[in-house]
This record gives structure tokens, sequence and C-alpha cells, in this order.
């Protein structure tokens, strides 16, 4: 009896402690939201370039040519001349968005007949970055007005570092998983109601332990039978 008393506690006190690490865990989760972007947060972007077969390493680009969080915006990016490039080569880029590292295809910036302009699309859920879309456009006549300088590097083949203009724009999701979240709230409901049971078990366990003692040593004293009434 005091064997079984004793594994009744071990398995109590493995159980509970069990259970505490894994309410822990659903709690760590909310150290995510410690990472997710605010309004205005600048997005890292990375470049690199692609000529003649050549690949660049990956450049980051200053702040004020990054995408801002939630905030639709326009800038103008200097694309410097790689080393090596000659004016009869095509010239592409990509790109690399975020922490979350989103990279675009190669995107033909040089050898084009019109003036280039890049339309990046970046879709949000919350505080959280979900994909990116580019495009590359000819530049609105308006866009040329107002921007001479880059018609006129685009134009002269020697005129470097060139410059693009692009657009950001962000989209949010709104899609809402109902079902995952009411999950998450029934799965963490439950541990809770376990793991309260099983702490009043913890603290009880000793008047348990002795109401069993006390009932096994009666019911051995008695031998186990009954008297039967004539």
């Amino acid at each position: 009896m005091i064997l079984s008393c004793w594994k009744l506690k071990m398995d109590v006190s493995r159980t509970f402690s069990v259970l505490i690490l894994l309410l822990l865990g659903i709690l760590s989760t909310g150290d995510d939201f410690a990472l997710a972007y605010q309004t205005g947060d600048p997005v890292p972007v990375a470049r690199r370039g692609q000529f003649h077969g050549q690949t660049t390493s990956w450049m980051d680009q200053l702040g004020r040519h990054c995408p801002h969080f939630g905030v639709d915006t326009e800038v103008v990016m200097p694309l410097p001349k790689p080393v090596g490039f000659t004016e009869s080569e095509n010239y592409k880029i990509s790109f690399q968005f975020g922490r979350e590292k989103y990279l675009t295809p190669w995107l033909l910036m040089i050898g084009r007949k019109q003036v280039p302009m890049l339309e990046v699309t970046l879709r949000h859920s919350g505080g959280d970055l979900e994909g990116v879309t580019t495009k590359v456009v000819p530049m609105p006549e308006k866009y040329l007005t107002e921007h001479a300088s880059i018609r006129q590097k685009f134009e002269d083949p020697a005129d470097w570092p060139k410059h693009i203009l692009v657009q950001y724009t962000w989209v949010e999701k709104s899609e809402i998983d109902v079902v995952g979240g009411l999950f998450v709230l029934f799965l963490s409901g439950n541990i809770l109601f376990v793991i309260t049971a099983l702490y009043i078990l913890q603290t009880s366990k000793d008047k348990l332990a002795r109401f069993l003692k006390e009932n096994v040593v009666e019911t051995s004293m008695t031998g186990g039978d009954v008297p039967k009434a004539d």
C-alpha cells in the first residue's frame, strides 16, 4: 500500500510538471508579438544584381529606400554601376524583403526600351509581413516630368548611378483564423483546468494517502468478510 501511495505521488508530480511546462510553452508564444512590425517601422531590404552571367553580392539598402510598415510610399532608389558592367549588356536586379527574407524574381532594369518603374505590393496581416510581389512597368509620363533626371540618366548609358522610382503599396489580409483561435482558447482553458485540479490533488495527497491506508488497514483487520444477518 505504501508503494502504491508513493507511485501515486510521483505520477501526480510528474504530470503536474509536464502540464506546467506545456502551459509555459503556450504562453511563450506571446514573445512572437514582440517581433511584430509596428506601423511606420522600416522593413529591411537587400538588393543584388545579375549581368553577363555574373551575380553580385547582397547589398543592404538604406532606411530611406526601404518600405515602412503599413505606409504607402514612393522612393527614388539609386542603382550604382556594377564592376565589369558594359553599356551593351542587360542588367537585372532581385530584392529580399523583411526579416522573413521574401525573395523576388530577377527584374530587368537596364536594357529596356522605356524608363522602368518598380511597383512593389506588400501583404500583411496584423503586424506580420505575409508576402511581397513586384512588377516592372513603364514609368508614367507624369512621373517622367516630375523626375526628369531619372529619364536623362537612363537615356545616357554612361551616366551612373541610375535611379529607379519604387512604389510601395500595402495590402492587409483580412482573413481571420476563427477556428484556430477557438482551438487555442479551448486548449488553454482545458490545460488550466487540469493544472488547477492537479494542484488541488497535489496539496491533498497526504490526506488521500492516509484515507487509503486507513481503509486498507480496516479491511485487512476484518479479513474482508462481511457478517450476514440471520
